[in-house]
């Protein structure tokens, strides 16, 4: 039979990639020291997706500055110690045979929140360990404080800490990067003229609002290696009326591809609550609008759970991969399932020696 286009290998800036089963970026909340270094935590949640068989593997969202954190545990890369924790995930995933990638990050008005399992909603007071949180615009998220308004400078020292995360993300060993533009975090904040009410030149009209994103797209870019490919995640839509909008999308890929992204990772939501049409596959036809008004290479993400369901969608030809969130924690080995059940030999599935007496037949 033919390999199912699941399994079929694909390349990224020369980059070789193993599948298109690819695990979605996640937060874990782990950091539990506040200290922003990832622990044996990241290493066995990303090493078990690795040993599981998904070809590509991305952390969750990093930040690239303290106060760009969504909550006071959540992991960073803006000093050496947690460069260096991080090898030492990215060297056992790479032991397996994967790839992985690193979501950098700034969480803008949605940063210093309780995680979700933690004692406390809303946001963190400073007595508790919390901050004072920026955006485009001195308009609060849902359920969170106002954030202060950054200046054109701070605006300025963000995009060059994106760039020194991206530099010490290779250091670490990571094989690309994926900018964080989705889901109401500060890059997508300034994209959405429900979050973005500047009148500089960060505000107002389209090319204005994508501003901040391309400028940290060419920092990341410029730091990084000519073979690392640069990923970014938006936000499709805001589902709301006035926000951002997929049209709006189509046309910033064009921008991102001409500044050398390699893909588009397409997602929806995130900035303003919103009555989100829930069901398989309900972010598809964005990922598949956006390549054919783009040109540029997307991934597709959202309730893609069933192999047959996946398969299909990664037989389009206008969907270049598959990313799995939360089937991904309910089954860290979901590539070996669909294998199987899309009718791969053992030996032709995504098995480390050790599991194969645990193989599906």
């Amino acid at each position: 039979m033919n390999t199912p286009t699941l399994f079929q290998p694909t390349t990224l800036r020369g980059l070789q990639i193993p599948n298109r089963i690819w695990l979605a970026p996640m937060c874990q909340y782990s950091s539990a020291a506040g200290d922003g270094v990832p622990t044996d935590w990241h290493l066995v949640h990303l090493g078990a997706r690795a040993t599981g068989g998904f070809g590509l593997l991305l952390t969750e969202a990093v930040a690239v500055v303290p106060e760009g954190r969504i909550s006071p545990e959540d992991a960073g890369i803006w000093n050496d110690q947690q460069a260096a924790a991080w090898r030492r995930v990215t060297d056992f995933v790479h032991s397996q045979g994967a790839v992985i990638g690193t979501q950098l990050a700034h969480a803008g008005r949605k940063a210093s929140a309780y995680s979700p399992f933690a004692d406390g909603e809303g946001t963190v007071a400073a007595e508790d360990g919390g901050w004072t949180t920026v955006g485009p615009s001195p308009r609060a998220a849902a359920g969170l404080a106002e954030p202060r308004e950054l200046g054109v400078d701070e605006i300025a020292d963000i995009v060059a800490a994106f760039a020194s995360a991206a530099r010490r993300s290779i250091e670490a060993g990571f094989d690309l990067v994926e900018i964080h533009a989705a889901h109401g975090y500060l890059l997508h904040e300034f994209l959405s003229p429900l979050s973005n009410e500047r009148t500089d030149t960060y505000g107002g009209p389209f090319e204005n609002r994508i501003r901040l994103l391309v400028e940290v797209v060419d920092a990341v870019r410029a730091a990084l290696p000519d073979s690392a490919p640069l990923l970014v995640r938006i936000s499709a839509t805001d589902w709301a009326d006035g926000g951002w909008t997929p049209d709006d999308s189509a046309r910033l890929a064009t921008t991102l591809g001409a500044h050398g992204v390699d893909l588009v990772d397409v997602s929806s939501g995130g900035n303003v609550p919103a009555d989100i049409p829930l069901e398989p596959g309900y972010q598809v036809d964005f990922a598949r609008s956006i390549h054919r008004g783009s040109g540029v290479p997307t991934a597709a993400v959202g309730l893609i759970t069933d192999p047959d369901q996946a398969e299909k969608i990664a037989a389009d030809d206008d969907i270049a991969a598959v990313f799995f969130g939360r089937v991904a924690l309910r089954e860290p080995a979901w590539p070996q399932r669909a294998a199987h059940e899309l009718g791969l030999t053992v030996d032709e599935s995504p098995y480390p020696p050790q599991y194969t007496r645990g193989a599906w037949r």
